[in-house]
């Protein structure tokens, strides 16, 4: 997954190293509401046209048991996707994702989330100033998430390594959005590298392991 980010925001410099992107656009978290142009709740159409620049390299399935839910990709260069939204059954945007290699550098007080190794965010997640009662989670397979604010912390891997990919969610799913068994988060996202965490998988589903997906679904990266 990748992609070359000339959007909306400002450009400064991030995730540099081979196929990573010398500048991003900033898109500043917007807890539970947002992050950059981009509102949860919005329609597909308004999505596209916050991001007027941005191509669509494709549609796709997002869940394996939702059909229903919709995965959009949108890129700044022809199939090459930086920004990933998912839209519920009602056609409404309820979760994002930022590439790791190229997507927009998403901002959350001052902290940068993306393309970062996941070893350094985690400590530095830690360190802000959570509200007494809220702060970091982790899910069963030990992805972090900080449910206060719907944010999921993934990882991709990339040219440039082993990176930081945040994955936001709106109010409505953000309770559990760290429990990769209850469907707050598209299972796709959940796929692939995952986070470094004692006695968990390196990778999901794991190689020796071919799942049996409803419907003959096949995860769409």
């Amino acid at each position: 997954m990748a992609s070359d980010v000339q959007g909306p925001g400002a450009q400064e410099p991030g995730g540099q190293g081979p196929g990573m992107e010398a500048t991003r656009p900033v898109w500043a978290l917007d807890p539970l509401e947002g992050v950059g142009p981009l509102r949860f709740g919005m329609r597909a159409e308004d999505v596209a046209s916050a991001l007027p620049d941005a191509h669509e390299p494709g549609r796709f399935e997002a869940e394996p048991h939702w059909p229903e839910i919709l995965g959009i990709r949108f890129g700044f260069r022809p199939a090459l996707p930086a920004v990933y939204a998912y839209f519920d059954g009602t056609g409404r945007l309820f979760c994002a994702a930022a590439d790791a290699a190229h997507g927009p550098q998403v901002v959350l007080d001052g902290l940068e989330l993306t393309g970062r190794p996941p070893a350094l965010l985690q400590d530095a997640v830690h360190d802000l100033p959570w509200p007494e009662g809220s702060g970091v989670r982790y899910g069963p397979r030990g992805n972090p998430a900080v449910p206060a604010v719907g944010l999921v912390l993934r990882v991709q891997q990339t040219t440039g390594g082993v990176l930081t990919r945040p994955v936001l969610v709106g109010r409505g799913r953000a309770d559990r959005c760290a429990d990769d068994s209850e469907g707050r988060v598209p299972q796709c996202e959940w796929l692939g590298r995952q986070w470094p965490y004692p006695d968990c998988p390196a990778v999901l589903p794991p190689p020796d392991h071919e799942p049996v997906w409803p419907r003959g679904w096949r995860p769409p990266f």
